[in-house]
């Protein structure tokens, strides 16, 4: 039996092979770079070999979903990448985490969400809804969560149901404080209205993340 792991997928595939008397394996070896080591495997061990393997294989594949989906940052261990805003009304964008590098972006819009993707020291780095960015000093963010409005005249509903009250349209570019989320809908506040908006007009906000 032939065992292959797909990271991409995450599935494990079988292949029949012939049962010769015994199989040949070809291990890497330190050193030169094509160099490799064989070695014959009795088929009496085979199984054994083959079940150490697969148990391997399905180690690996659980401690790599859960770490790629349990990311934390290294300084605050929060989760990696998650949204925060801006708390001043400009905050210098560097090129990497100290004042010694170059000042690449300034951002001017208070409030505006930002992903944050890295951490290094006291200094985040982070990109708007443009994929533009670099690195910020931690005390230029806050925890505090809004989403920019993406589509042109949102409409602002009663409740989570396109079927209610519109309470106010909003212009693309609004940058609105984040309540509650479900799955389609987020509670927003902007400029004295509250109400309910479609998800998918919103950046700063993960498409399954609930909010309570």
């Amino acid at each position: 039996v032939a065992i292959t792991f797909s990271r991409s997928d995450g599935i494990i595939r079988f292949s029949t092979l012939p049962k010769p008397t015994h199989i040949v394996y070809t291990l890497p070896v330190t050193g030169k770079a094509q160099e490799r080591k064989i070695i014959m495997v009795p088929q009496r061990y085979q199984v054994i070999l083959i079940q150490n393997l697969f148990v391997g294989l399905i180690i690996a594949w659980i401690f790599g979903s859960l770490g790629h989906a349990g990311e934390r940052g290294s300084e605050t261990n929060l989760p990696i990448p998650r949204y925060v805003s801006l708390k001043s009304d400009t905050g210098n964008v560097r090129r990497g985490p100290s004042t010694n590098h170059r000042i690449d972006w300034v951002f001017k819009h208070r409030n505006m969400p930002l992903k944050v993707i890295d951490e290094f020291g006291h200094w985040r780095r982070v990109t708007d809804r443009d994929n533009v960015g670099g690195w910020v000093h931690h005390a230029l963010i806050s925890g505090t969560r809004t989403v920019i409005v993406m589509e042109d005249m949102m409409s602002l509903y009663s409740r989570a149901d396109s079927n209610t009250l519109v309470k106010a349209h909003l212009q693309a570019g609004v940058v609105a404080r984040l309540g509650k989320c479900n799955l389609e809908w987020c509670q927003l506040s902007a400029d004295g209205y509250r109400g309910w908006a479609a998800k998918t007009g919103l950046w700063g906000v993960e498409a399954d993340e609930l909010r309570n």
